[in-house]
């Protein structure tokens, strides 16, 4: 993982955290854990497809 993808994906991971959306019962929205451009544009390459720790509901919602 390159230094920006792992910033990213730590930034990513942490605000997910912040929220406490850590199981699927309690997954959030992108605008619900306050992610800006930059980090929406990279939650669909980590989620699910890189190293998949953030994951995706099917209803467009996300938790680690």
């Amino acid at each position: 993982m390159s230094g920006i993808q792992f910033k990213m994906h730590q930034r990513i991971i942490h605000k997910f955290r912040k929220v406490g959306a850590t199981s699927k019962e309690r997954a959030v929205t992108f605008a619900e854990a306050d992610l800006d451009l930059q980090e929406q544009y990279w939650l669909s390459y980590f989620a699910g497809i890189f190293l998949g720790r953030i994951k995706k509901t099917e209803d467009h919602r996300y938790y680690i």
